[in-house]
């Protein structure tokens, strides 16, 4: 529509706020009218009208086949649609129209913002189904009617209202028709259903609606005025009432045809099981991200005991093996700590990749610097916990055997997302300008813990390949090629 409208019209960027307003209530309308609509505005010269919005209704059949969104038609061809633009009244004299021999009366409403004529709606009745009407549709049609007469007025859509039509209400899932003073004229089927659900035992028509509500309501002191007022549909609301029984959405819609409050719709719809569901999910999620925390908490104390244990021996070699089972344990707690933090099952690595350098750093034994370029970005927790591993068992050996004691150098880890999204890769390097590789090494067959740590990782639960080579330059470089899920 942004398209369309700045292409062929003349309108201004606030008009087009307000026909983007227009069109996310206009469904309603659309169900109410058991009618298409479509929207035409007028071309920058005046000579043409261009369509750029269309809606079915959910409640009849459709008129138009076809879609006709970008439609132009030249002015004249469209009589209906010259008088309500010109005169900006609602213009339904005409004959039906036949189209692929099914009748379909049409009507035009001109759509008006602070006094101006911005556009027409065509309203279009599929008539091969008429018959005659129940309470239920002379309710709808009546409804109808006067939310017309407000947008012929510009009195609706009704402003700083944007409503999001897919966790609204709909005219199928319960609509209550009040009269001026809040007292029910008109309940469908499922808008008595939901009453009932809510503890209702009689007829709904007669009562007053914002006091049956607030009867209805759970309350411990007196009742709830703002309910009362909101249930009455005085303004423009959307609100939830929850009961022993069930949760019950509601949208009021005041109706002010000619300027002045007749009534009010109230769209309801019964979101029980839909807010039980999410209940059941919010629950769901705390209890994964405390069993996060636990673990957290339980690799912390292991690694804190081994720490006592590494302090209290004698060997050296002892004392350093412990130490390095305590930065293995450390990198799974700090995943494990992320993990605590979200609300799904995905990390963003760059903050863990960050903190595990930072904790191997810490055994440098010299002046040795470690950095990090590139962007490892989100990684779901079955990737990211090995990684974790992985990361702190590459670093940790760059640091022991790439520098002296007294040896100052850098250690730089980089990373690179690439690939499609349904074949993504992340590329790892980790590079150090230390004194390299010895003469004969061979990665894959060297018998270090660590690099048999990596390369188990790597190849067994990554899925990836690792190698390590001479740097360019001088040092060492280890390269790992892992697949991963889009970066999302």
């Amino acid at each position: 529509m942004n398209d369309l409208v700045r292409q062929h019209t003349a309108l201004s960027d606030t008009d087009l706020e307000w026909l983007h307003l227009l069109v996310s209530e206009w469904q309603l309308l659309s169900d109410l009218s058991f009618a298409d609509l479509v929207l035409w505005v007028p071309t920058r010269d005046g000579t043409r009208y261009v369509s750029v919005a269309q809606m079915r209704p959910n409640t009849g059949p459709t008129s138009y086949q076809d879609d006709m969104v970008g439609h132009l038609v030249p002015r004249g061809r469209r009589p209906l649609l010259d008088a309500a633009l010109d005169e900006g009244r609602i213009v339904r004299e005409g004959d039906p129209e036949w189209r692929e021999e099914v009748p379909v009366r049409v009507e035009s409403i001109p759509v008006r913002r602070e006094g101006r004529v911005l556009g027409v709606i065509a309203r279009n009745t599929n008539l091969l189904t008429v018959r005659t009407p129940s309470r239920l549709e002379l309710t709808y049609l009546q409804s109808a009617s006067d939310l017309a007469q407000m947008i012929a007025a510009g009195s609706f859509p009704f402003p700083g209202q944007q409503v999001d039509m897919d966790a609204s209400p709909r005219v199928g899932d319960g609509l209550v028709r009040l009269d001026a003073d809040g007292v029910v004229q008109y309940a469908s089927p499922n808008g008595l259903s939901a009453y009932h659900r809510l503890g209702l035992a009689s007829d709904l028509v007669g009562q007053h609606l914002g006091g049956i509500t607030a009867e209805l309501a759970p309350s411990r002191g007196p009742v709830d005025e703002a309910l009362v007022k909101l249930a009455s549909g005085y303004a423009p609301r959307e609100f939830e009432v929850e009961c022993t029984g069930g949760v019950i959405q509601l949208r009021a819609i005041p109706l002010k045809p000619k300027g002045v409050r007749i009534g009010s719709l109230v769209l309801l719809r019964d979101v029980t099981e839909l807010r039980r569901r999410e209940r059941e999910l919010i629950t769901k999620d705390a209890t994964i991200r405390e069993i996060h925390h636990r673990v957290k908490n339980n690799l912390q104390t292991v690694a804190a005991l081994l720490r006592l244990q590494a302090r209290r021996m004698d060997s050296e070699q002892g004392r350093e093996a412990l130490n390095e089972a305590v930065r293995r344990v450390g990198s799974i707690a700090i995943v494990h700590e992320t993990l605590s933090q979200n609300l799904d099952e995905r990390v963003e690595f760059d903050e863990i990749a960050d903190r595990v350098i930072a904790m191997v750093a810490e055994i440098s034994p010299g002046k040795v610097t470690c950095r990090r370029t590139g962007r490892f970005g989100i990684l779901d927790a079955e990737v990211a916990t090995p990684l974790a591993m992985v990361l702190t068992e590459v670093l940790q050996n760059a640091l022991e055997h790439a520098f002296g004691v007294a040896e100052s150098g850098t250690v730089e880890v980089s990373a690179v997302r690439g690939g499609s999204p349904a074949e993504g890769r992340l590329l790892i390097t980790v590079q150090d300008d230390g004194c390299g590789l010895p003469e004969g090494f061979d990665p894959q067959r060297a018998g270090n813990l660590g690099l048999q740590i990596v390369r188990t990782l790597v190849e067994g639960e990554l899925s990836g390949t690792f190698g390590m080579v001479p740097a360019p330059e001088r040092g060492t470089q280890v390269i790992l090629d892992i697949p991963v899920s889009a970066d999302k």
